[in-house]
């Protein structure tokens, strides 16, 4: 399914070129916060439908489900997306391999080894290959295929088009070893992620030359090393055909075909109702059909009470009939009209859910994560306060419980930005952060001079944010309306200690009151949230309805993970390419209600303002924050995890701009440009968070014309300390001590509250029932090679039904 919130490409690109982020936060008691042992995390296990080989049969031809045919086969180009990973996985070689843990293990198709031979006076890394390792025009794989790669790759020739370079640029020289079929590997200096290097490694004849490089091995690839060889791709049909390799020296493929189909997510249901695909990424709504397929196996003809039609009541159903064959022509006419095409919906409903039957879910944790991104640029979030109250005020138990609980996967809210739990080295380390706490929330915005009245009050000729005020001292307002917040809830008795304080705190009492109705009053406007724009906290919208008494937060329905990242984007991001019926929200959209009175009668006292409502402010303006989201069909579970939100954050008196986007902008206009105060965007996971999270999360650099090199650093937060913990474990041999200042970067990346992780993406593939070894890998990457139809049951496959 397709990716919105993964930034594209991104499974690739995250080793980047630069290495960069903004603001510095300095907290010295986190030297403790994440140390100590791992936590004994489990991760989900994978769903396959595991067998073994013998019970496999050979042949068949198996179709599986992409969301476009790939731009480029190079994976180490920018457009590269999560179609070029998929298909290169079963087409080129990989050192290295994720485990169902999380964790590279080394790849026996290819390596009989790998390790450091010597540390001193360089780090040395010895290769030795498979003595059977041929590319498919039968040469074997060597030493020139890693210096070609090297070559291309290592950023000293702008010639090559690349995407990425870490780790390469660190490699002094590469040599044969003692014979062919050794590669000796010397760094400059200590690479901890090795590991990551010359996966997917490329046949020479690729990396060779800029061309090659460049244009060769962007619409095919001639010469690969895996169970696979690419046959042929057809841009009308939309399908990538692999056939099985007749130079494969390993296990031998059990498919004689593998072919991807571009299917866009929308029409998965379909395509797995008419069997087009026998695999595909699905949502939470298909996932649905499939178990309902599943569970009217045995309903005898009975007619389905789910779906187009199960709605109508036996009284409605009545009156249509009766308006069918009344005396009335033109309704009669109109109302059997509506008769006829409601029985063809149901009648290919229920056909769809009868092929349906033929499918199982299979469903894990996606290796990706969804995060809250705080644009830590300018405006109010520039104050590190207030991003630390924004994440406070997040109950994130019930973000995950929104998303994942509907699928009966495990709600438990992630703790780390550079693990996932069940990998090595996993550790909650969100108390750096704290947990959810609106009073300490609602503090944290007083320091910051986010107060009650504070939106009414005039500018005054002061410098906002932390720095300012860490310069100047607190002034005595921010105390006293800090001191009053506190005071309002702790204490009621403290309003008699000075006498202007008492008329003070009974105005803020009353503003309590009235905030306490609005968080009411506020919650039936979720649906109003589904188009264009809408302002948390600013309901005085002119001719609006009375509002009903709505929980905001469990009114929001999962429909689908947002595939999308890479992205999920993925890349994050995987991107869907979809636009939704709303479209970009235009300026004439954006209602922010009309004059005091204009639809009152005269007299009528206007709307009070946000202030009064419940609303923070400071120097006459309101704390809003822009929340952008995605509008296509297959975000819907980011919007409400959006609304969720929203309705958090209105709590303690921070209200939101949602603005929603067509996914194919979400990124590039809005995201990686920075126009935006709060998103929601996911990042795939990685055995190398050394290298992989450094362009993530570290410090911006200034650009000569004044703006930010920000790279995958979205939030522009970053600190010269992560910076530097991110360094010192990229050069550190020893895995355990790696490990170690991995969780010391990831307590500071929580303190400066940057990026607040959610939870671990679902992960729902639809599978033919009779197709063993595919489905959701989690962590793992899959093994093609093994990948096939039961014994006796190909001859039944989808793949062979004529449409």
């Amino acid at each position: 399914m397709s990716h919105v919130g993964v930034p594209r490409g991104t499974v690739r690109k995250r080793r980047s070129l630069a290495l960069l982020t903004v603001g510095v936060l300095t907290i010295p008691v986190l030297a403790g916060c994440s140390s100590g042992g791992e936590e004994t995390s489990r991760g989900v296990p994978q769903d396959i439908a595991p067998a073994a080989r013998e019970t496999v049969a050979d042949g068949s031809t198996a179709n599986w489900a992409v969301d476009a045919l790939p731009a480029t086969f190079n994976v180490f180009q920018a457009d590269a997306d999560s179609a070029t990973t998929r298909i290169t996985g079963a087409l080129l070689p990989t050192l290295f391999p994720m485990d169902r843990t999380g964790r590279p293990k080394l790849n026996p198709d290819y390596l009989e080894s790998a390790k450091i031979i010597e540390r001193e006076p360089r780090q040395v890394v010895l290769y030795k290959l498979n003595q059977q390792a041929v590319w498919s025009d039968g040469r074997e794989i060597g030493a020139p295929d890693f210096v070609a790669q090297w070559r291309a790759l290592r950023g000293k020739d702008s010639a090559f088009w690349t995407a990425r370079n870490a780790g390469y640029e660190r490699i002094e020289k590469i040599e044969r070893g003692a014979d062919d079929l050794q590669v000796r590997v010397t760094f400059s200096k200590p690479y901890a992620d090795w590991r990551a290097l010359f996966s997917p490694l490329y046949p020479k004849e690729i990396t060779g030359s800029p061309d090659a490089f460049n244009d060769g091995a962007r619409t095919t690839l001639k010469n690969t090393a895996g169970p696979f060889v690419l046959r042929g791709v057809s841009k009308s049909k939309g399908t990538v055909t692999l056939a099985r390799n007749p130079r494969w020296w390993g296990d031998r493929a059990k498919l004689d075909t593998l072919v991807f189909r571009a299917v866009a997510p929308k029409d998965r249901t379909e395509a797995l109702a008419e069997g087009t695909v026998d695999i595909a990424d699905i949502d939470a709504a298909t996932a649905d059909r499939i178990t309902l397929a599943r569970r009217d196996r045995g309903g005898n003809g009975q007619p389905l009470n789910h779906g187009p039609g199960s709605e109508i009541t036996p009284a409605q159903a009545l009156r249509s009939w009766a308006l069918a064959h009344g005396s009335d022509e033109e309704a009669a006419e109109t109302a059997q009209a509506a008769r006829k095409k409601n029985r063809k919906a149901v009648a290919a409903y229920a056909t769809e859910q009868k092929a349906l039957r033929d499918f199982a879910v299979r469903k894990s944790l996606e290796p990706a994560y969804t995060q809250l991104a705080l644009n830590g640029e300018s405006g109010p979030l520039a104050d590190d306060r207030v991003r630390r109250a924004v994440a406070r005020a997040l109950d994130r138990e019930e973000l995950a419980q929104t998303v994942l609980g509907p699928l009966g996967l495990p709600a438990k809210p992630l703790g780390s930005h550079l693990a996932l739990a069940g990998q090595p080295g996993y550790k909650d380390g969100s108390g750096a952060l704290g947990e959810q706490n609106t009073k300490e929330a609602q503090a944290l915005l007083a320091d910051a001079g986010w107060t009650r009245g504070g939106a009414a009050e005039p500018p005054k000729d002061t410098k906002a944010g932390s720095e300012a005020e860490k310069k100047g001292g607190k002034d005595d307002e921010a105390e006293a309306e800090k001191k009053t917040a506190e005071d309002e809830k702790d204490d009621k008795d403290a309003k008699s200690e000075k006498d202007g304080k008492k008329a003070e705190e009974d105005g803020a009492e009353d503003s309590a009151a009235e905030r306490e109705k609005d968080d009411r009053d506020s919650e039936d406007s979720a649906a109003s949230r589904e188009e264009g724009l809408y302002i948390v906290g600013d309901d005085n919208k002119p001719g609006a309805p009375a509002p009903a008494a709505v929980n905001a937060a469990s009114a929001g329905h999962v429909l689908a993970p947002a595939r999308t990242a890479a992205v999920q984007g993925t890349a994050l991001l995987r991107q869907a390419g979809l636009l939704a019926e709303d479209g970009a929200v235009a300026a004439t959209d954006k209602q922010r209600g009309g004059a005091a009175g204009a639809y009152a009668p005269v007299g009528t006292a206007a709307p009070a303002p946000a202030a009064a409502k419940g609303q923070l402010g400071k120097d006459g303006k309101t704390l809003t924050l822009r929340f952008v989201l995605p509008s296509g069909p297959g975000s819907q579970s980011l919007r409400s995890v959006g609304d969720k939100i929203a309705a958090m954050l209105e709590k303690i008196g921070v209200g939101t701009e949602i603005t929603k986007v067509p996914d194919e902008s979400y990124f590039k206009d809005h995201i990686a440009s920075g126009a935006y105060d709060l998103a929601l965007y996911s990042w795939p996971a990685t055995a190398y968070p050394a290298t992989d999270g450094r362009p993530i999360y570290a410090k911006p650099e200034p650009a000569t014309d004044g703006s930010l090199l920000v790279e995958q650093n979205y939030t522009r937060v970053g600190t010269d300390h992560i910076d530097q913990l991110f360094d010192k474990a990229a050069a550190e041999l020893d895995e355990k001590a790696a490990r170690e200042l991995m969780k010391q970067a990831d307590a500071r990346i929580w303190a400066a509250a940057g990026s607040i992780p959610l939870f671990q993406r679902p992960q729902l593939v639809a599978v033919d029932k009779k197709l063993a070894n595919v489905g959701a890998f989690g962590f793992a990457a899959p093994r093609y090679q093994d990948i096939g139809f039961k014994n006796r049951q190909a001859a039944g496959s989808p793949a062979d039904r004529k449409k």
